[in-house]
């Protein structure tokens, strides 16, 4: 029986993915005059997570990494099939802004979710008090 629900853990991988798609963004923009620098990505592998949750793995140390704790299901690709600036810069600063304000917005939302569940369980242990 799990103590608590797999909802914990999905809140931690979204907020794992958010964290990564603004350290990505505010990489594209701080490269924004950089010549020849493409932008980046971070794209959501759910069919990865699916297939690495499926191996059964025997770990022979504590420090092995488990296979069900997948790094969340994301990964960073590079945009090469664009130019944007006459240096061979691809960044779009407007497409990047816009995406760096819904990822705030979307990793407020989490932190708020995931912290409602921890005062929950708080409340349970609690007593309902």
């Amino acid at each position: 029986m799990k103590l608590i629900s797999g909802t914990i853990t999905n809140l931690e991988n979204a907020i794992s993915y958010s964290t990564a798609k603004q350290k990505v963004i505010s990489n594209n923009i701080a490269n924004i005059d950089t010549p020849n620098y493409k932008a980046q990505d971070v794209r959501f592998n759910k069919v990865l997570t699916n297939e690495m949750s499926k191996f059964n793995a025997i770990k022979t140390n504590e420090k092995h990494i488990d296979f069900g704790s997948a790094s969340g299901g994301h990964r960073i690709v590079t945009k090469n099939n664009t130019n944007y600036q006459h240096n061979g810069n691809n960044v779009d600063i407007d497409q990047e802004m816009t995406e760096m304000a819904k990822n705030q917005i979307q990793y407020n939302a989490l932190i708020d979710r995931l912290s409602s569940k921890y005062n929950s369980l708080k409340t349970v242990i609690k007593g309902g008090r």
